[in-house]
């Protein structure tokens, strides 16, 4: 059975890397699929297991081949996801899981439709700024910039597959695992199956 391709999406604060993190105790086998990246490796990451590690050139080359499912700058480095390597998860029956913005979750979803895009959303607006304010780790500048950037995120919701709602951590977990689970039948996971059957 081919794995699932997911793609997970929120505004800062939604809490998608604590929700993951209880994911990944209801639910093994999880991949995390491992970027490319331009920026150089920090002591003790190992290239083809925190991220493949390529120069300007090579990821222009591999731009100019169409070999990432979705691309993004971050402080003047830049970040990609390979298609060649989530292929290759997908082909030996691993589920992959993509944490990405908005933007790079639609380009995957055009170029590999099968995608099961999943926004994961805080309760209310004003429970988003209540935990963005008890971070402590931001600004009020920076708070307000993060909150205007979830109205545009929250618009772009309605192109998504599912949405979560993380009003309670382990639901919310409890939630993704049940589409993930259910995401194993659809026809496009099982046509190794129709197709063996059909030859007996």
């Amino acid at each position: 059975m081919r794995g699932s391709l997911i793609v997970i999406s929120g505004p800062s604060g939604a809490g998608k890397g604590t929700v993951l993190s209880r994911l990944d105790t209801i639910y093994y086998g999880l991949t995390r699929s491992i970027s490319v990246t331009t920026r150089a490796p920090r002591k003790g990451e190992v290239e083809g297991v925190h991220y493949f590690f390529r120069s300007d050139k090579q990821f222009d080359e591999m731009l100019s081949r169409n070999e990432f499912l979705e691309t993004a700058n971050v402080y003047d480095k830049r970040y990609g996801t390979p298609a060649f390597y989530v292929d290759k998860l997908l082909s030996e029956g691993k589920d992959v899981v993509l944490e990405i913005d908005t933007v790079g979750a639609l380009n995957v979803k055009a170029m590999r439709p099968e995608a099961i895009l999943i926004f994961l959303a805080p309760p209310s607006f004003s429970a988003l700024k209540d935990r963005l304010v008890g971070r402590g780790t931001e600004s009020e500048e920076q708070i307000s910039l993060r909150l205007s950037k979830t109205a545009e995120e929250i618009a772009k919701a309605e192109k998504y597959d599912y949405i979560v709602i993380n009003d309670e951590v382990d639901m919310a977990a409890e939630h993704l695992r049940s589409i993930i689970v259910a995401s194993h039948l659809r026809t496009v996971n099982n046509t190794d199956f129709i197709k063996d059957f059909m030859r007996r």
